[in-house]
């Protein structure tokens, strides 16, 4: 006997293939990033402060989906590597910010160029349409279940 509807059961199936595909492409990043001697919040950290600029501290974890608590710790590590640094806030000194420094710019101009074609390689199962198709697709997605979830 089936207690699913048709609706329910794509919505599941969905779920689980997305899931796995995101699991097997993020396998991939990961391992390159290995590679690098970071993790992956390590690694999203610093390429957002080389994309972004400098960013307070306090609003790191929300643009790289962790915990306030955990980016003082992936700061303090990126900070021992000499990739970033944080600076106070000349407005608001209760304000800190981490900002990429010299070194961590250069490691990323270096790296990144072939972390991405590592990301490229584990989506070339899909054309560039498909590609585009399924970036909008899963932004709609994405937005859909963020304010839902409110």
């Amino acid at each position: 006997m089936n207690f699913m509807g048709k609706d329910k059961e794509d919505s599941l199936n969905l779920f689980i293939v997305l899931s796995r595909a995101s699991q097997w492409v993020n396998a991939h990043a990961d391992r390159d990033i290995r590679t690098l001697g970071l993790n992956r919040t390590e690694f999203g950290v610093l390429e957002l402060l080389y994309h972004k600029g400098a960013q307070p501290i306090q609003q790191i974890g929300g643009k790289v989906l962790m915990s306030s608590g955990n980016i003082t710790y992936v700061v303090d590590k990126l900070e021992q590597k000499q990739f970033v640094q944080r600076k106070a806030s000349t407005e608001d000194r209760r304000l800190i910010y981490a900002e990429i420094t010299d070194k961590g710019k250069a490691f990323i101009d270096e790296k990144f160029p072939a972390h991405a074609a590592v990301i490229e390689k584990a989506v070339a199962g899909l054309t560039p349409e498909e590609k585009k198709i399924a970036s909008q697709l899963l932004k709609k997605l994405g937005s859909f279940a963020q304010e839902s979830f409110k």
